[in-house]
């Protein structure tokens, strides 16, 4: 099956056949839970919808801690059954759909105490590595094991010695979230779901008391058109309310937001071979190997205000860099800090005032006749989320469907993956790349790597990296517009790449030279490339600005200095 291109004419006849017939499942919000449940709704075959706003991920699922996990502290919350159930899902991410996305990745926890904390963590730790083994999913990444101080100071130079006894070390996985995501639209659309970004729900269709589907606002065209549907998924997380809104009622619960932010600094910034996880008072943080980068976080904390640009304050920055630095032998300074960004975890509201306390578990419900609302929950455990959306949304068709197939339907990219990576250095030689290069993409699109490496045969200087952002070739700006539907700058420098943090000008100095590549395939003239990049540019100013605010407040107000961007 080959995985159809998400380019410019495909969104059009997407929105079109939407127009023009009833769906079985029609699926609000293109985050990793919406994502994955138009994959779930359409390989049960049934007729799909998924429509975004704005463009995948570019909420909460783009602003993760990129990391797949059982969550080793919701076992000191004594939620096993939430623990087993993410292992499996890591288990099978891992092994089975998406070995080219999710990777093992190592983590040190330095100990503070003799012999007790040693006893417990290292009991907490057996038990996630032995249920991991128990799911039948827990091949493949190895066992923890103990550390001396002079041990873990050798896999962890950059460790003060005063600041641990000894050590624990374990792995979970990590993966780049919004490429997931993208991956997981291709792969519904190849079993033939109808998907457009960029068309926001701005009404519920009802017939009497049954919602019977959607108004749709077609951001880049302009205009409204209905969308008819036997079943609506509303599944836009920190949003959920807000969706609820337009049939003028709540619902049965609701979702609060919690904003986490982190910060990127370069690879040479901290000299360790592993990742780290450190306690703080209120939750744990994590320092997470990212390519020629670390990700350090997050932050924990009640949110209320713009949900689109959640914004990071200089108050949350100096709160990781102190906790971080606590622990570190060369101190890191707001110098270092290549990027930052903040993103809001939809958490179900329950009766304690710390966000830090609401639950990552997720619930389903179908609040109106026709419409089902799924929420909560975490990164991890997205595919039974979907699942069970589906599970609920089936209710309410009058036909025979079959059950959720997802846990044995690779994502896009997953069938061949490893064989093609066994033949790098012949790819790389027939390319004409440097074996890393080949690596990096087969890292990124798996075995759709050659459908890079066409475009580069087409146009050999997509051969050239980005200049200013040298980790990126040219060709990937033209297949993220091409393939993925990115339908503008930002897309490509936030979430088809991740220039805008891993670059300490913030993607600014590549800008324009992504716009010219991007400007062909979408049709733009000089005055959009030079509009798209004028909007970039504020945007990253209004961002820097936003950080040097001391609070939630002013940096809100700081960040909705730069509007969105609206097409000529």
């Amino acid at each position: 099956m080959r995985t159809p291109t998400l380019g410019p004419a495909e969104r059009s006849e997407a929105l079109a056949r939407m127009a023009d017939q009833e769906l079985d499942v029609l699926v609000v919000g293109a985050g990793v839970v919406g994502a994955g449940t138009a994959l779930d709704a359409v390989t049960r075959g049934l007729e799909t919808g998924l429509v975004e706003a704005r463009d995948w991920a570019a909420g909460t699922s783009s602003r993760s801690s990129k990391l797949i996990h059982g969550g080793l502290r919701y076992l000191e919350m004594l939620d096993f059954a939430l623990v087993r159930e993410a292992l499996k899902e890591r288990g099978l991410l891992l092994q089975r759909l998406a070995p080219h996305l999710v990777k093992p990745v190592p983590f040190l926890y330095p100990l503070k105490h003799h012999v007790w904390e040693r006893l417990y963590a290292g009991s907490g730790v057996a038990l996630y590595d032995g249920m991991s083994l128990s799911s039948g999913h827990g091949r493949g990444l190895p066992a923890h094991r103990h550390l001396t101080r002079r041990r873990a100071l050798r896999v962890a130079p950059c460790l003060r010695k005063d600041a641990l006894v000894g050590a624990l070390q374990y792995y979970d996985a990590q993966m780049d979230d919004a490429r997931f995501v993208t991956t997981l639209v291709r792969t519904a659309a190849s079993y033939g779901a109808h998907v457009a970004n960029r068309a926001r729900v701005v009404g519920i269709l009802r017939e009497g008391e049954r919602v019977v589907g959607a108004r749709v606002h077609d951001m880049e065209q302009g205009g409204d058109f209905e969308v008819r549907a036997r079943q609506v998924v509303n599944a836009t997380g920190v949003w959920t309310d807000e969706t609820q809104a337009l049939i003028g009622e709540r619902g049965q619960f609701h979702v609060r937001a919690s904003k986490g932010i982190h910060l990127v600094v370069p690879k040479d910034r901290i000299h360790s071979t592993t990742g780290l996880i450190l306690r703080t008072e209120k939750s744990v943080l994590f320092v997470i190997p990212w390519g020629r980068h670390w990700i350090i976080g997050t932050t924990d904390t009640d949110w209320g205000l713009d949900k689109a640009h959640p914004a990071a304050s200089s108050a949350d920055i100096d709160y990781l860099l102190q906790h971080v630095n606590e622990v570190l032998a060369v101190p890191l300074t707001r110098d270092d800090v290549e990027g930052v960004y903040a993103g809001l975890r939809p958490l179900l509201a329950g009766e304690s005032d710390a966000t830090s306390k609401l639950s990552r578990e997720h619930t389903v419900a179908h609040v109106a006749p026709g419409l089902v609302v799924v929420a909560g929950g975490k990164y991890t455990t997205y595919r039974v989320m979907a699942k069970d959306a589906v599970d609920e949304a089936v209710h309410g068709l009058d036909q025979r469907v079959g059950p959720c197939v997802t846990e044995d339907v690779p994502l896009a990219g997953a069938v061949g993956y490893q064989a093609l990576w066994n033949g790098r250095v012949r790819i790389a030689r027939r390319a004409g790349l440097h074996v890393a290069r080949v690596e990096h993409l087969l890292n990124r699109y798996g075995s759709l790597t050659g459908e890079v490496l066409e475009l580069i045969a087409e146009d050999p200087s997509l051969s050239e990296p980005l200049a200013g952002a040298d980790d990126y070739l040219r060709a990937e700006v033209v297949y993220a517009v091409s393939h993925e539907g990115a339908r503008h700058l930002d897309d490509v420098l936030t979430r088809r790449t991740r220039i805008s943090i891993e670059t300490f000008d913030r993607g600014t100095r590549c800008a324009r030279e992504a716009a010219e590549l991007m400007a062909p395939v979408l049709g733009w003239g000089q005055e959009q490339i030079d509009k798209e990049v004028r909007h970039y540019e504020k945007r990253v100013e209004a961002e820097r600005e936003s950080q040097r605010q001391p609070d939630d407040l002013t940096a809100d107000a700081a960040r909705l200095g730069a509007p969105d961007i609206v097409p000529l």
